[in-house]
């Protein structure tokens, strides 16, 4: 489990395709690997990777032709920015939301403007997500954990601050651009009951 708080901004230092599926090799800046072993997981542009090798000052993981066919880490090349959490602990706090890791679908942003020193982002989900979505409600973009301000009807607004723009690569969005998408689990569950647990509920990726 994560919680949507971007701890580091990583960057791929090395894509080796092996058959079909990705060996990712990503440096870090700040991130503790002291506290990382391989088999731990680790939140990686909002994916939930397994750490096969960690290195000093890096750590290497293999992502499934699955993950890269229904996210956005396919896309990723030498130099790429990513943002970085590490699984959490017993007794750590949680200052955004329960997220997974599982992304649910790939989202694009329609449109960025300024907003004082915020930016306001609105972003455009696949049509199946869109009852996922409400006002208030939390939702995470690219592993930031995020309100969302606005909905109508395919379509969601956010606002990032200052921090954000800072601190993770949504500092970096521009129009056009896709994103990794995992709705609020509660949205998920409350989905199930009232459907009688029949409710089907397809895309999400995971390498484990």
């Amino acid at each position: 489990m994560f919680s949507g708080i971007v701890q580091d901004v990583g960057s791929v230092q090395s894509c080796e395709q092996r058959g079909g599926d990705v060996r990712l090799v990503i440096a870090v800046q700040r991130l503790d690997l002291a506290r990382i072993r391989a088999g731990d997981s680790i939140c990686v542009q909002g994916c939930c990777l397994t750490a096969t090798e960690v290195q000093r000052g890096a750590f290497a993981a293999d992502v499934s032709r699955e993950t890269l066919s229904l996210t956005t880490l396919g896309e990723l090349t030498v130099g790429a920015a990513v943002n970085l959490e590490p699984a959490l602990r017993a007794g750590e706090p949680l200052g955004g939301h329960l997220l997974s890791g599982h992304i649910d679908g790939v989202a694009r942003v329609s449109a960025v403007s300024d907003d004082a020193r915020s930016r306001r982002a609105t972003i455009e989900v696949p049509a199946t997500l869109a009852r996922y979505l409400a006002p208030k409600g939390s939702v995470a973009v690219d592993g930031v954990s995020l309100t969302v301000n606005t909905v109508a009807g395919a379509s969601f607004g956010v606002n990032l601050i200052p921090h954000t723009l800072a601190n993770s690569t949504l500092g970096a969005l521009s129009s056009g651009a896709r994103v990794n998408l995992e709705v609020d689990q509660l949205a998920r569950y409350v989905e199930r009951l009232l459907h009688g647990g029949g409710a089907a509920f397809g895309g999400t990726a995971t390498d484990q």
